[in-house]
């Protein structure tokens, strides 16, 4: 992780392969997002640190030099606090990883060539938050996008606290309190109100954790850790195994939206079978999560 600490900015150094356009045009594809907003090629958002909150101002000096200011006197006192919010956007951009190796091997790819040319510099924007990413895969379940943005929002307005004009998740500890028909009233299911209380408990309790997912033998032991909870299936495991935690081979084939990117890629009328999907993804080894993410960038 490459930055400086300015006192009223941090300025953050990228990797090459990264643009700051393409990483808020992938951002700014819902307009009912409630955890952040952009403004003018600006990102705007609340981060809860481990003992104060800050308001942060993202923007772009160049595609390789970011620069963070903090808004309304909300400046962090201490150095630990100030390399906490880099660290947070240097992980929610995903900037330890070097996407050369992908490149090359997307360029040569039928499927690939072409969104890794229209979006190069884009990056797995992803979810640092344990929690936040299985609510949101939760939440995401079985409904479309647009809906589960709602869904979101009320979860967040209902539980979350606000930071000035900006949204905090909710925390675990607050939802594992909740009663299911509590959750439920912000017209989801019961099940799904079932489901987000359960891993709220056990983050709250500790017995679940991105240390224990990060600490597992293999990609297959930490997807079973996951698909052990009630709740969580196969596409949801991949979906946090790909946002959060970063396992590069995380690979949510039963994704209607990746589905829906392979049928407008190959030009078809029909979604293609699943073993069609697999055929294509045994050139990406090492890279589901990347290939994925950018057939997803197509459909926006």
């Amino acid at each position: 992780m490459h930055w400086e600490d300015r006192q009223d900015h941090l300025r953050m150094f990228t990797p090459d392969a990264f643009s700051f356009k393409e990483n808020v045009g992938y951002l700014a594809r819902s307009a009912d997002e409630c955890m952040f907003e952009i403004k003018d090629e600006k990102i705007y958002r609340a981060l809860a640190l481990q003992n104060e909150t800050v308001l942060i101002e993202i923007s772009a000096e160049s595609d390789q030099v970011l620069v963070v200011h903090f808004l309304a006197g909300t400046a962090p006192k201490y150095q630990e606090n100030r390399a906490e919010v880099a660290r947070y956007i240097w992980d929610w951009f995903d900037l330890d990883t070097d996407l050369q190796p992908f490149y090359a091997l997307a360029k040569k790819d039928p499927l690939l060539h072409e969104p890794v040319a229209k979006f190069y510099g884009l990056r797995n924007v992803g979810l640092p938050d344990l929690f936040e990413a299985l609510a949101w895969g939760i939440l995401g379940q079985q409904i479309n996008l647009s809906y589960a943005y709602t869904l979101k929002r009320r979860f967040v307005e209902t539980f979350g606290k606000k930071k000035g004009n900006y949204w905090l998740f909710p925390r675990p500890e607050t939802i594992a309190k909740q009663q299911v028909e509590d959750v439920a009233t912000l017209k989801m299911t019961k099940k799904k109100a079932e489901y987000l209380i359960d891993v709220a408990d056990r983050i709250a309790k500790g017995a679940l954790s991105k240390e224990q997912l990060l600490a597992a033998e293999s990609f297959k032991d930490a997807e079973k850790m996951l698909t052990n909870i009630r709740g969580i299936g196969p596409w949801t495991a991949n979906y946090v195994l790909m946002r959060c935690l970063r396992y590069p081979s995380a690979f949510p084939i039963d994704d209607v939206g990746l589905q829906n990117a392979f049928k407008l890629m190959l030009g078809y009328d029909e979604k293609p079978s699943k073993e069609e999907i697999l055929q294509y993804a045994a050139n990406w080894k090492g890279w589901e999560t990347y290939a994925t993410f950018y057939l997803w960038r197509m459909l926006y």
